[in-house]
């Protein structure tokens, strides 16, 4: 009884930040390239009472490294990254990342983010390009060319796995350590024509949902049953005094 409150109460404390990400995946399911966020638990073993009692933490967030279905639409403004990296588009505070190759061409030449970002090359500067030079063709190291020309590249990055990564708009993510560029595209390329959904399955979240909701419901009648078995022990202990 003991040991019992303060292990659910840990249990429920992760669970809480497993139903937060859980909701928010779902309500990101149909976002153009987001990222499923995954919690990591790891257990913390005490050792200040007679026996060993084994906690859970709070968990650490990260993003899921899995690619989200391809859809084809045709569009040659419509890019998709195949692999890990991302595209990159300059934000207020630095570049932002993003899987969303959604891009439009402004009227000044720029090339941009639906929502007017502009779209930055591997060196990070922003793309230019005619918006009268022809038909635009994107091969998979993300070289662009009008008319047979190459007219410039955009940009894809890979961030570090020991990157903090914090969230920007939809699906842009914002890392506390810079992207480095690809140079060798074995592993990563751009796909033409298409965008990636949402790497999340909203059958499967659901049903995460309603077991870690089921279990967080066990722990919190652990701890009521605690509670009142401590209430009647000390209610029978002072009536005995």
């Amino acid at each position: 009884m003991e040991t019992s409150l303060p292990v659910a109460l840990s249990g429920q404390i992760a669970m809480e930040k497993r139903l937060e990400t859980l909701a928010h995946n779902i309500a990101n399911a149909r976002t153009v390239g987001f990222r499923a966020e995954e919690v990591r638990f790891e257990e913390l073993l005490s050792r200040t009472g007679k026996d060993p009692v084994a906690f859970v933490t709070e968990g650490e967030t990260y993003l899921s490294n899995k690619s989200g279905a391809m859809t084809q639409t045709g569009n040659p403004l419509d890019l998709a990254v195949r692999g890990e990296a991302f595209f990159a588009f300059q934000g207020d505070q630095g570049l932002v990342y993003t899987r969303d190759g959604r891009l439009q061409i402004a009227p000044d030449g720029s090339v941009q983010t639906l929502t007017g970002r502009a779209i930055v090359d591997a060196g990070g500067a922003a793309l230019q390009l005619d918006p009268a030079g022809g038909p635009i063709v994107v091969d998979g190291r993300g070289m662009i060319q009008q008319n047979g020309q190459e007219v410039g590249a955009v940009g894809l990055f890979r961030i570090p796995a020991n990157a903090n990564v914090t969230r920007h708009d939809n699906s842009g993510v914002v890392s506390d350590i810079p992207a480095a560029p690809v140079v060798d595209f074995l592993s990563d390329s751009v796909i033409q024509g298409y965008v990636e959904e949402a790497n999340v399955n909203p059958l499967k979240e659901i049903t995460r949902l309603i077991t870690l909701q089921r279990a967080f419901e066990s722990a919190a009648n652990v701890v009521e049953t605690n509670d009142r078995s401590l209430g009647e022990a000390i209610r029978s202990l002072g009536a005995n005094r």
